[in-house]
């Protein structure tokens, strides 16, 4: 048994999902398997699992799922179902349902993508009662309650006909574009939910696509799904790694592979909703009017908050703090207030590259914090030092018949201890700047 599982796989045997726990667990998902709902339950309360397989030839799988969800409450489960009588529960009774294993890679991508949503639904809500509190309600605006759209790309064939109308069938609005330039031309001129790309005798224009999708800071978060011809065409692993957020092969019953298709655009949409929700913060009179992140007091009371929701729902929290490097070009820039005109945009540059779910604060003119929830200290400082290079590469102007500055920064790391005050976490990322300076 692992010492640090991730996810809680149940099922009666290894029949169904062992090959795909032995690949979960080479992607450094662990795995720690139940054979029974009690016994799943116990390794709930054992251990902060982050999600839960379930093989849904256990007895009483589709009632026990409220069950496994009530005993990890208020942190949110996210569960994936596998085997064909999953296909037919009631929609919302799992995240994702599939009739068979899926590859292991696209299984962790898809975790990822439904632990990563759970952690920004619980930040909402946080988030709610923090504005709340200080007399500023934070407005949750509704999912667009209009049909999903899918953008379908790729030559006309019979599975892929199929598919698209197994997607009207569910509601969908699905828009045909027969090549790479028509549909970088629909995906440009109107939103999407998801994008469905026929992987026919060629791949190339689908991965065409699909990468030009990912270069494309709009188009990064829609989920592109490849339709293959069959199965085995292609390295799987590949694919998931050029971004894909799904790959179904054409003797996949097209109602599953619509489904599939339907839970990535529902997700795709409520996190966009989500983000709207969180983003709308920066324009109450609680924010940094310069930046639009949280000044120091609504960052303090805030990170509170986040952090009792840590212990709460036994997630680890990090704080980074990130502190403009006094290099000489910068104090050339700082004697003409070059600076002071750059930090704004610098602020703004900050709440761009973090998550949904971080917090981002101004903590002075050159001082800037980040809470950053359900991360370790290690891959904390990985964030930061993201952050800190992206922003480096920005030349700032200085002034005329000046060299452009750039802007370097000190990061200061802490993950917060048991029993840890958010007070002293701050301050112990602080002195972590020093300490690495």
């Amino acid at each position: 048994m692992t010492s640090d599982p991730r996810i809680l796989v149940v099922a009666p045997d290894d029949d169904l999902v062992g090959s795909l726990c032995q690949g979960l667990d080479a992607l450094g998902w662990r795995t720690v398997t139940a054979r029974s709902l009690p016994g799943a339950i116990q390794a709930l309360v054992d251990w902060p699992l982050e999600t839960v397989i379930l093989d849904a030839r256990m007895p009483d799988a589709e009632s026990g799922i409220a069950a496994l969800r009530q005993t990890v409450s208020p942190r949110r489960l996210p569960v994936l179902a596998i085997g064909p009588a999953a296909a037919g529960w009631p929609s919302g009774v799992v995240d994702i349902a599939m009739s068979a294993a899926p590859h292991a890679a696209q299984a962790a991508l898809r975790l990822e993508t439904l632990v990563r949503a759970a952690i920004a639904e619980e930040e909402v809500s946080l988030r709610e009662a923090t504005f709340a509190s200080r007399g500023e309600p934070l407005l949750i605006p509704e999912p667009d309650a209009s049909p999903l759209r899918v953008l379908a790309a790729g030559k006309p064939d019979r599975h892929f006909l199929a598919l698209s109308n197994a997607l009207t069938e569910r509601g969908c609005d699905v828009v045909a574009a027969p090549t790479p330039y028509t549909a970088f031309d629909y995906l440009h001129e109107r939103p999407f939910d998801a994008t469905v790309l026929w992987g026919a005798e060629d791949h190339t224009p689908a991965l065409s696509i699909a990468s030009g999708m990912k270069r494309n800071t709009r188009l990064y978060h829609i989920p592109a799904v490849l339709y293959l011809r069959g199965s085995g065409e292609i390295n799987l692993s590949e694919l998931y790694n050029r971004g894909f957020a799904d790959v179904a092969a054409a003797d996949t019953p097209e109602e599953e592979t619509a489904g599939r298709i339907v839970a990535l655009a529902r997700h795709h949409r409520r996190h966009v909703a989500i983000r709207r929700a969180l983003e709308s913060a920066r324009g109450s009179g609680l924010t940094d009017p310069a930046t639009g992140l949280f000044t120091p007091e609504l960052f303090a009371s805030h990170l509170a908050r986040v952090a009792d929701g840590a212990r709460l729902r036994r997630r680890p929290l990090s704080v980074v703090v990130l502190r403009v490097s006094e290099t000489p070009a910068l104090v050339e820039a700082r004697k003409g207030g070059w600076l002071d005109r750059a930090l704004p945009q610098i602020g703004a540059m900050v709440s761009r590259l973090i998550r949904t779910e971080d917090t981002a604060a101004r903590l002075s003119p050159d001082v800037f914090a980040l809470a950053l929830p359900a991360t370790r200290g290690p891959a904390g400082r990985i964030a930061a030092d993201r952050i800190a290079a992206v922003i480096g590469c920005t030349a700032f102007d200085a002034g005329p018949d000046r060299s452009p500055f750039v802007v370097e920064f000190e990061v200061g790391v802490a993950e917060v201890a048991p029993g840890e005050s958010p007070a002293r976490v701050l301050e112990r990322a602080s002195n972590d700047i020093r300490a690495t300076a």
